[in-house]
């Protein structure tokens, strides 16, 4: 819900701060005053164009500032979506504007436009004359349809956008695989040729690493084996020099007195343990030397095998895996090449047979079966808004064309005159006449819709007397299960207002002002005879007003208890 805004140097708007309710909120004033202004600056909040006139006289900067209650799941999850959080249980939206530079806030964090038209999408839902007339293109009525399906359209519609993608993928692969008999010759020789010098080299995974670790040794041998001499002949028996001579001679002395003393005797076996370490070491000192006994022939063999993979490698790939996984598509590529006319055939069989039918006929029987109930519940709404002798339906129709989202076509039909053939919309529909159908569309779908806050302007346009009574009674139903923000000039829609706010505009010290202010009970009668009086306000007026906003409480009091008992 939207709790309040905050406006400042906008326009007219010196400063203002408006503190929304639940249900029905009417704004009304005097033509000029500054109603479209507000539409305006909620519009600029959420990322619409700021030109440099719609800046306050003598102003530096202009701010619109949102304040949402964040309690849905919808909204936490689209917060999550943009790495944002809400703060206590609120989210606010500011908009800082100077000529050529503005700032978007979301919780005090610095964002994009892009990112606050994100999440407007799920705060609150704008209707204007530009929302009517999108009620002339089939288009939007399709996505009316599609929003009023529901939760079973979701899964529907993403099998139709899954099967439609590999469909587009099977035909892109089509038309890079056609190619010209010598294309083919020139692909299938140059294959051939890497497949055979692929499978020639017989690779076994792994065996570059244990090449490249024997030839290291191979090339080092020669340094390996005179290292390892010294230190045998430091550590050997050989010789008066050899530790392992020096150690035994050592052990034998220790031997004729360890029986004297039990530390004695613990000394002759560190003694032993070290004799039988250095020859352990000498030994395996011996026999890597013997192991580093290479010939000319076997050095000349490793090297070549190396130079053999580390070719193929950098042909084919970083890794012996990755050099046999290429010829293993070379050899595909090779058994399609074979018999290129069956390969193909093959492919259009399957673009033919992919699932993108199915998950189209799935969809329009859904949008088929829901467009049927749509247009019983539309009729009904608008003979509610004096349609009396209205005839509306819903055509969904296939179309030779298949995109992402179907093949089916939906279009409203309509007459508002007995005796007459149902028409497009945009054939026989009229300013006012659409408003009150996309009222009765907004009215169907409150329900349905997740989105708390709607805003309606210029819902009145080209209504008046007992159709204008009707619009008002469809805004306070809709006022029960969403907040509603209406601009209009009619008292029969006034009347209706749970919380009531007068636009004025008025002149302090010689600057003109724009402001809001909300009404008391007493002012909204006031407000209400201005509407029906005009300039003069007599006190027949006066009471007529009374009675205007009374059986309109009544007729929310009525509604009210008829939803209780239902």
């Amino acid at each position: 819900m939207l709790q309040s805004l905050h406006v400042k140097n906008l326009a007219l708007m010196k400063e203002t701060e408006v503190e929304f309710g639940e249900g029905l909120n009417i704004l009304t004033g005097e033509t000029g005053a500054g109603k479209s202004l507000l539409i305006g600056s909620v519009n600029l909040a959420l990322g619409a164009k700021f030109e440099k006139d719609m800046l306050r006289k003598g102003a530096e900067n202009a701010l619109v500032e949102l304040v949402f209650t964040a309690d849905s799941p919808q909204i936490t999850e689209k917060l999550k979506e943009l790495e944002l959080e809400a703060e206590d249980g609120v989210v606010i939206i500011s908009r800082k504007m100077q000529p050529g530079k503005s700032i978007c806030k979301i919780n005090g964090e610095t964002v994009t436009t892009k990112q606050v038209k994100e999440l407007s999408e799920v705060l609150l839902d704008i209707h204007g004359q530009h929302e009517h007339q999108s009620l002339l293109h089939k288009k939007k009525h399709m996505e009316i349809l599609d929003a009023f399906c529901g939760s079973e359209f979701t899964g529907l519609a993403k099998a139709v956008e899954s099967a439609y993608e590999s469909c587009r993928k099977l035909k892109k692969q089509l038309e890079e695989e056609q190619m010209d008999e010598e294309t083919k010759k020139r692909e299938e020789a140059l294959a051939a040729f890497e497949l055979q010098e692929i499978e020639e080299a017989g690779i076994i995974p792994g065996e570059d690493e244990e090449l490249e670790e024997k030839y290291r040794l191979m090339s080092n041998s020669r340094k390996i084996v005179e290292s390892l001499s010294e230190s045998y002949q430091y550590t050997g028996n050989e010789g008066e020099a050899g530790a392992g001579d020096a150690v035994s001679r050592a052990l034998r002395a220790i031997r004729n007195v360890a029986g004297l003393d039990r530390h004695l005797g613990e000394l002759e076996e560190q003694l032993a343990e070290i004799e039988s370490l250095l020859t352990d070491y000498n030994r395996d000192v011996a026999e890597y030397m013997e192991a580093c006994e290479f010939s000319g022939e076997d050095f000349a063999a490793v090297e070549e095998r190396l130079n053999t993979l580390n070719r193929l490698k950098e042909k084919y790939g970083n890794t012996l895996e990755a050099v046999k996984a290429y010829g293993e598509e070379k050899r595909q590529l090779l058994e399609k090449l074979a018999d290129y006319d069956a390969y193909r055939e093959k492919m259009q069989r399957e673009l033919a047979a992919v699932i993108l039918e199915a998950a189209c006929e799935k969809l329009s029987a859904l949008r088929r079966e829901k467009a049927a109930l749509l247009q019983r519940l539309l009729q009904e709404a608008l003979v509610h808004l004096n349609f009396l002798t209205v005839q509306f339906e819903i055509a969904v129709r296939r179309t030779d064309n298949i995109t992402a989202r179907g093949y089916d076509e939906v279009e409203f039909l309509i007459s508002t005159n007995p005796g007459e053939e149902v028409k497009p919309l945009s054939q026989v529909a009229s300013g006012g006449e659409l408003s009150r159908i996309m009222l009765a569309i907004k009215t169907v779908l409150a329900g349905r819709d997740e989105i708390d806050t709607l805003i309606f302007d210029e819902i009145d346009t080209g209504i008046s007397g007992r159709t204008a009574q009707k619009v008002s009674e469809r805004l306070s139903y809709i006022g029960k299960k969403h907040q509603v923000l209406c601009i209009t000039h009619l008292p029969q829609i006034a009347a209706m207002a749970d919380t009531h706010f007068e636009i004025k505009k008025s002149v302090e010290n010689g600057v003109t002002a724009t402001k809001i202010r909300k009404l008391t009970e007493k002012d909204e009668v006031d407000e209400l005879a201005r509407l029906l009086g005009g300039a003069e306000i007599t006190e027949k007026v006066r009471e007529n007003a009374e009675e205007m906003k009374r059986l309109a409480e009544e007729t929310k009091n009525h509604r009210a208890v008829l939803q209780t008992a239902g």
